[in-house]
């Protein structure tokens, strides 16, 4: 049963139902075609390809539009599943099925034999998980949301752990798995609040309810848990480094670049549409933890030497600069500065689209990397702009959009992002007056940090020499997996070259949570982007584009044609030493160590030094996470400890659980009496 305020724009929901229904019933065709990795690879999975096209094509059309309702009886006697479609929904079913198309097109060349899971199981899981995330970011009650949630964790469970014969993935499957139900934990009791003891669910029963500050502050307080686990936020973030690196290329680009997103959903959700209030103390708290994630991730990126575990951590960093932008506008909103909160969300939704498009992309630029050199060890790689030339120069699109520099999306998401900062000092509270530009200052250090660490990410994996020989073997991508890169960099320049048109999509987004939106001020200069007034600010990235282009044009005619008139190669500058060796280059442990030392208390290192006598002399630094010995380590032995304690109750003898029993009644009895 469908309806909303205009029956004509009831086909939007139903066709998300459609395109969730039909990646269900792909991986049901998979399950059925277990071992047959050419159909389930080359049909299947560029089928689920086109429906995520058609996903983002049918929630662009229906971001503009009112809301849409669905009822659907297929729950549990009395409780239906109930959906709805909005602004906010239509926004992350636009990511969920721009980011997909690209991934899935590119697992069509990506998937083979030997992934340790039958190509056919690895279909269902995937599409599975595709279905559930648009069916999470719909939902319209507790039910819905709850088993779509489990189901979407149930799912990326498995394809994390598709090659489970290896047991350190079976271990980051399982840690992954129990974070992920603790956090659900946490959301399960957001909900328990949210309805206010009327047994209805529904999440418009809970709009309708007029909670206390404190009970508000409850449910917030729940929600943030509940989904920082999901999103990797501190100090929950352990399962995600480990994860990430376990999963195939394509799983690990879905999960970063489109799953971490639906906790950002869930945030949303919870703090503007479900809870009527917002207080100012919740701000502080987004912006604290945002912050100290985004620089931990930030700097232990930058130390790492695997491709996948550094951009584990970028996803940390990432994430924590979106939760410091979703602070900043709670902030805005408490002391009802609506047009500053625009702006701010404005950002961080920018941030979030951009972060969705280039980090698949670098995801699925590091799988073409490890299936064709069998290497995920910086130190083994390098020079492979020789041999994956395609591979390189999209993965330098991603590169630069994750470094934050223009002309692509990265660089708008967080010029918007100061922009906001440079507003604060109008809040009606001198503390904060005081704490915001410190914050401000903090999010450009993550910034550069973060360009910092993609130069070594692309430096030594694409650069230099080949430090192993058997990288001259390497072959660059086919063609499935050059069209899914190629999306995604098209998504990646996009959100660069028209900022403008893109803030009036997100436009309607903004005026559903904090009524009010940039869209009619940015439109008044045409292509030119200014968020609030052009004396404050404004940047024209074709502009831009087209100053840069002019450069290379100016460099290349003067220096090729007018100056040396021919092409001329010689050795490049040696510093004398002609002999130069792969091993001569910086490594990642190299490009790592200023990090290292400035940084020094946040890692947790142990260090194996040589000794004057060795006659091999090794030197190790291994870098771990404090967080681990800090709170994990010691809960799993208190957890350990507690299940001997228990145990010792199960000695297996009748006569014991008879005296258990006898106690037990013996107990109840004197309770009643008294």
């Amino acid at each position: 049963m469908n309806g909303s305020a205009d029956p004509t724009t009831w086909v939007h929901l139903d066709w998300v139902l459609v395109v969730a229904g039909a990646w269900l019933l792909l991986g049901v065709v998979g399950a059925f075609s277990l071992r047959r990795l050419e159909f389930v690879a080359r049909v299947l999975f560029p089928v689920g390809g086109a429906l995520a096209l058609v996903l983002f094509g049918v929630a662009l059309s229906a971001i503009g539009s009112g809301p849409e309702v669905a009822v659907l009886p297929i729950g549990l006697p009395q409780l239906p599943f109930h959906f709805r479609l909005d602004s906010l929904s239509a926004f992350f079913l636009m990511l969920i099925g721009g980011a997909a198309t690209g991934v899935s097109v590119f697992a069509a060349g990506y998937f083979r034999q030997g992934e340790g899971t039958p190509p056919g199981l690895l279909c269902l899981e995937y599409h599975v998980f595709l279905a559930s995330m648009a069916l999470v970011v719909i939902a319209d009650d507790a039910y819905a949301f709850m088993v779509m949630w489990e189901t979407m964790a149930l799912s990326s469970f498995f394809l994390v752990t598709a090659n489970h014969r290896i047991p350190e993935i079976r271990s980051a499957g399982y840690l992954y798995l129990l974070v992920a139900h603790i956090g659900a934990i946490g959301i399960l009791l957001c909900f328990g609040v949210l309805q206010a003891n009327t047994g209805d669910y529904t999440f418009a029963n809970m709009r309708a309810q007029q909670l206390s500050p404190f009970w508000a502050s409850a449910a917030f307080l729940l929600a943030l848990f509940g989904f920082g686990a999901k999103a990797g936020l501190l100090p929950l973030h352990v399962w995600l480094p480990e994860a990430h690196p376990a999963a195939p290329s394509p799983v690990s680009a879905l999960m970063s670049g489109v799953m971490l997103k639906t906790a950002v959903y869930g945030v949303l959700r919870v703090t503007y549409d479900l809870l009527s209030v917002q207080l100012w103390w919740w701000g502080v708290v987004l912006l604290a933890l945002g912050l100290a994630g985004a620089l931990f991730g930030v700097v232990f990126a930058a130390v790492q030497a695997d491709m996948k575990r550094l951009l584990a951590y970028s996803s940390i960093e990432n994430i924590g600069v979106i939760f410091a932008g979703i602070g900043l506008t709670v902030l805005f909103s408490a002391y009802r500065m609506e047009p500053m909160a625009a702006l701010a969300l404005t950002a961080t939704l920018y941030q979030v689209a951009s972060h969705a498009f280039f980090k698949s992309l670098l995801f699925v630029g590091t799988g073409a990397v490890l299936h064709s050199t069998s290497e995920r060890s910086l130190g083994k790689l390098g020079g492979l702009i020789r041999y994956m030339p395609w591979v390189a120069w999209v993965t330098l699109i991603g590169v630069l959009a994750s470094a934050g520099l223009p002309p692509l999306g990265g660089f708008v998401a967080e010029w918007l992002l100061l922009q906001s900062f440079l507003f604060t000092p109008g809040l009606p509270n001198s503390f904060l007056n005081m704490l915001v530009p410190a914050v401000a200052a903090l999010i450009v250090l993550v910034a550069a940090l973060g360009g910092y660490t993609m130069v070594k990410f692309y430096g030594v994996i694409f650069l230099g020499q080949p430090r192993e020989a058997k990288l001259s073997q390497a072959r660059d991508a086919g063609p499935w997996e050059r069209v899914g890169m190629g999306w995604l960099v098209v998504g990646c320049i996009a959100l660069g070259l028209f900022p403008v048109q893109f803030i009036g999509i997100i436009d309607n987004v903004t005026r559903q949570l904090v009524s009010a939106g940039l869209g009619d001020t940015v439109s008044q200069s045409g292509w030119l982007l200014v968020p609030v007034a052009i004396e404050r600010a404004s940047y024209g990235p074709l502009v831009f584009l087209a100053g840069v282009a002019t450069c290379f044009a100016l460099a290349f005619v003067l220096v090729r044609r007018l100056y040396h008139g021919r092409l001329r190669r010689s050795a490049p500058w040696d510093c004398g030493f002609a002999w130069q060796t792969p091993r001569m280059q910086d490594t990642a442990e190299g490009f790592g160590q200023p990090i290292r030392q400035i940084f020094e208390p946040v890692f947790r290192m142990e260090r194996e030094l040589p000794t004057p006598f060795d006659a091999k002399p090794r030197y190790r630094v291994v870098v771990s996470d404090h967080f681990w010995h800090w709170i994990y380590l010691p809960v799993a032995a208190m957890v350990e400890r507690m299940a001997r304690l228990i145990g010792l109750l199960q000695r297996g003898r009748i006569t014991v659980y008879l005296l258990y029993s006898f106690l037990t009644v013996i107990a109840v009895l004197m309770w009643v009496r008294r």
